[in-house]
């Protein structure tokens, strides 16, 4: 972080009267200028958001709901999307009201800026919001090496080859895709990501009806842990899961993207992303836990091959759905690569020069490759980073979704005491407090547990 006031950072973005100093930071401000340029409709905005949020984790839904079971399974995913609807478009509209002032805020950091202070962006929502967006390519870096081992396995069950070497093969790809200038530039992959997401989801929620209607299948049981620890913790993890899986965490980057005027249009784009959402996130949901009931693995691909190694369903299905989800996670990845993009490129840009001359390229493609190389070396040494990153998302994922929008909306507004939305937002704001609190408690927990499988470069 600098030590300039970020918070009327990208005034120039919105306003054609910003004054001089404005106009003097906008230009320092090489993060601003080549990597959240201001140029995207409120179609490139869903897709963005799709992207972010309708991800292979929404392959996890089954699993949560083992823990859940039916009546709160299905009353937390509702929930899940309610809220974060609800809190999303909040985040928007205190958005939308600074940049009306004067003040566009680009990134999150500039809101907690103006909002909160500086402490509060310096020392919590900036470093949380990196932790998340950079935990989050490192996971699903692990994933999409994990999606490339399947195939292998299933074509060459008796292959030697590594977990982390398809880390490292799938790495190949993100180092390419990371050099893709700007967060707008990737709208037309994110359409593509967009298409794919509802591809590998329409073909999750197939093979499991499939499977769930044939003999091959197993017996379908849905009755929770008689262990009263077990099903507790349970139930907070799956809770974790199913807000995590709604996690975004760069709402302000996205709708920085926008070209002004900004009114109205992140609105459109949430509705955009928020049916695709009801479209994925529920059908493969309720497919896949009809389907295995309480056998649903953490990843419900994994379902669809038997314990002896037979698959339930043809070879090449099982493949394809893997290569969707391998494409798919990509562009997740480069998405998420955006705010470490723009720290990158704030910290080593000239913002004086041109965009694409020798003095800026070089030390993007030096230090993109460099963030790229990190995260694939972490994702290959901790095949267990799941577990970490369960609880990085407690962390960061439901203060940033959850928590901050609604606080953030009251201490701009200031709605009335007397009204029910100012105790709509706290009540958001403490019960899902609560709720990052015991899901990181339970995450801890997990870790403890797993312990004593963790090796370095394990081939799980």
């Amino acid at each position: 972080m600098n030590t300039i006031p970020t918070g009327s950072i990208g005034a120039l973005h919105e306003e054609p009267f910003s004054t001089t100093t404005d106009h003097h930071k906008q230009q320092l401000d090489a993060g601003a200028l080549f990597v959240l340029k201001s140029k995207g409709s409120w179609w490139h905005s869903g897709y963005h958001l799709t992207t972010s949020i309708v991800a292979p984790s929404l392959l996890s839904l089954p699993f949560a709901f083992a823990s859940l079971g039916w009546i709160t399974g299905v009353l937390s995913l509702v929930i899940g999307a309610l809220v974060t609807f609800y809190s999303y478009n909040l985040i928007s509209l205190v958005l939308e009201h600074h940049a009306k002032l004067g003040h566009r805020h680009l990134r999150f950091r500039d809101m907690a800026y103006d909002i909160l202070g500086p402490g509060w962006s310096r020392y919590y929502v900036g470093p949380i919001q990196f932790l998340v967006c950079y935990g989050s390519v490192v996971g699903l870096c692990l994933l999409g090496g994990q999606c490339l081992k399947a195939i292998y396995v299933l074509w060459n069950p008796n292959g030697t080859m590594k977990l982390y070497e398809f880390v490292i093969i799938f790495g190949v790809l993100m180092l390419i895709l990371a050099q893709i200038p700007s967060f707008h530039s990737l709208r037309h992959i994110n359409l593509i990501s967009l298409i794919l997401c509802l591809l590998y989801s329409a073909c999750a929620t197939a093979a499991s009806i499939y499977i769930g209607n044939s003999s091959k299948g197993p017996h379908k049981n849905y009755s929770l842990s008689s262990n009263d620890e077990t099903r507790i913790f349970g139930i907070f993890n799956a809770m974790a899961i199913i807000a995590t899986t709604y996690g975004n965490g760069i709402i302000p980057e996205i709708q920085a993207t926008l070209a002004p005027p900004i009114k109205g249009k992140m609105f459109k784009g949430l509705c955009v992303c928020y049916t695709v959402i009801t479209v994925t996130f529920f059908s493969v949901a309720v497919s896949g836990y009809w389907a295995f009931g309480n056998e649903s693995a953490g990843l419900i691909l994994s379902n669809f091959i038997d314990h002896d190694g037979n698959p339930l369903v043809p070879k090449w299905f099982i493949m394809m759905i893997n290569i969707f989800t391998i494409l798919q996670l990509s562009a997740v990845a480069v998405v998420y690569l955006q705010p470490t993009n723009e720290i990158l490129e704030r910290t080593f840009a000239d913002p004086t020069s041109s965009e694409f001359s020798a003095r800026n390229v070089i030390p993007r493609v030096i230090s993109r490759s460099i963030s790229v190389i990190i995260a694939i070396t972490i994702a290959a040494m901790l095949p267990f980073f799941g577990d970490i990153n369960a609880m990085i998302g407690a962390f960061g994922f439901l203060p940033l979704d959850f928590v901050l929008p609604v606080v953030f909306y009251n201490l701009t507004f200031k709605p009335s005491k007397h009204r029910p939305l100012f105790w709509l937002n706290w009540s958001i704001a403490v019960i899902f407090s609560a709720v990052g609190v015991i899901a990181a408690v339970a995450a801890v927990r997990q870790i403890s547990l797993d312990a004593k499988t963790y090796k370095l470069f394990a081939n799980v």
